[in-house]
């Protein structure tokens, strides 16, 4: 596929947004405002200026990604703009800093390319730890800087700028910089993590000392789901760094003790907290408490059957009631208005992103470029993955926002980000 036939596809991705709101008006009150029209322009901006910057500064990457990272936000501004025209309102400033700061990103890299973000990987994971820490900070401090309590978790972080107050979750822009370390730290000492040195059991294991990373990984990762209570941050973490360091080494031992971690750690959690033990029952029992603990769910999995085939139609159904349906359950309400077929159609849209993105990391000849992509697109495929399996009931609730489509500008700002770096990988592994 050419550049061309991107940039078609892009303006494919503003018609849909443009009309989608101009559906939603229609069957909500029948009349087309001036609401289309300002989606368009903010679309045709966002979408045309990272489509300029990867054609000057990235000639050469795969032309599949930002044309589906544009359906998917097309689809999910719809459904935010049919819930809450508020927060539509918000998520197209939110858009046009994130393409600009996607573009910006290609632009600072133009000459250098992702190579000496390998010689910081220290600094790397410096910045990610310090940012996960920063929901942490007082809450009633008189610092510019301080941590929030929502919903019993410390995930989000507020700027107080004068008279400007930004609240951000400092976690999304923290699992790009822990990728970066990871891809350096991996490629750098892949000899001795794939060396066989011990033998255990069945498996061949490397010296003791090599595990050292892998078990502070899952100190973090349980420290995270303790002291900020954010049980999806936390898989995602330790997720991130298993998968990671299995591309790298090949070595099945890893998986194997990472996934016993895993369960040690989250059988331990379910005894020790009684808010994870309360996702588990509400997930395996939904009935047992319809109007408090089961609600979300059981709201989710209605909206989902009464989409049936082909949705109720845009703008028709009745996702607000839904609690969170802009963010965490985005998929229901697409579920709901556009039916099984819609929720395939993003399913397998979500599937082709990631897959390009594998696709990406498997031409790298590059070790580094080689982890940091594949890095980065596993960011993407597991939230897609837990947040839809926990909407679906097919797991638990963690939280997790549906990259690209969920309302939020922290997350929003992150997911065009790793776009902007995938983008940069494949324009330089190209032959």
């Amino acid at each position: 596929m050419t550049r061309d036939a991107e940039a078609a596809l892009l303006v494919g991705a503003t018609v849909i947004a443009s009309m989608g709101v101009g559906l939603v008006n229609l069957a909500q009150g029948g009349v087309i405002d001036a609401q289309v029209a300002l989606t368009f322009v903010v679309f045709a901006i966002s979408f045309g200026s990272l489509h300029v910057a990867i054609r000057r500064w990235s000639a050469g990457a795969s032309p599949f990604l930002l044309p589906l990272a544009a359906i998917l936000t097309s689809l999910g501004f719809i459904e935010i703009y049919r819930i809450s025209p508020r927060f539509a309102a918000l998520q197209r400033w939110w858009l046009l800093i994130a393409a600009a700061l996607a573009a910006l990103l290609l632009f600072a890299l133009r000459r250098t390319g992702i190579a000496p973000l390998r010689r910081y990987r220290y600094t790397s994971l410096t910045i990610s730890v310090g940012l996960l820490l920063l929901p942490m900070l007082p809450t009633n401090w008189s610092f510019p800087v301080r941590g929030v309590v929502a919903g019993g978790s410390r995930l989000w972080t507020t700027l107080v700028i004068g008279p400007l107050t930004l609240n951000f979750q400092p976690g999304e822009i923290a699992k790009i910089v822990l990728v970066i370390f990871l891809a350096s730290y991996l490629s750098e000492r892949r000899p001795a993590l794939a060396a066989s040195t011990r033998r255990l059991g069945r498996f061949s294991i490397p010296e003791p000392r090599h595990l050292i990373p892998l078990l502070l990984a899952w100190v973090a990762s349980f420290g995270i789901l303790v002291f900020q209570r954010d049980l999806g941050a936390s898989l995602l973490l330790f997720a991130v760094f298993i998968s990671m360091l299995y591309a790298a080494t090949d070595r099945k031992a890893y998986l194997v003790t990472g996934g016993s971690l895993f369960l040690v750690g989250a059988a331990g959690a379910a005894v020790a907290f009684p808010y994870v033990a309360r996702r588990i029952s509400a997930w395996l029992h939904p009935f047992a408490d319809p109007a408090d603990a089961g609600y979300q769910i059981l709201q989710s999995l209605f909206a989902l059957g009464s989409g049936s085939l082909s949705g109720s139609g845009l703008g028709v159904g009745t996702p607000d009631r839904i609690p969170a349906a802009w963010t965490d359950f985005i998929f229901s309400a697409v579920g709901e208005e556009l039916g099984l077929a819609g929720s395939v159609a993003v399913i397998s849209m979500f599937a082709l992103l990631v897959a390009v993105g594998f696709g990406i990391a498997l031409r790298s000849r590059d070790l580094f470029r080689k982890l940091l992509a594949f890095g980065l697109s596993f960011v993407l495929g597991l939230q897609a993955f837990l947040i839809i399996a926990g909407v679906t009931r097919l797991l638990p609730l963690t939280g997790i926002t549906l990259p690209f489509m969920s309302y939020g500008g922290s997350s929003l700002v992150a997911n065009f980000l790793i776009l902007a770096l995938l983008a940069r990988v494949s324009h330089e592994e190209q032959p």
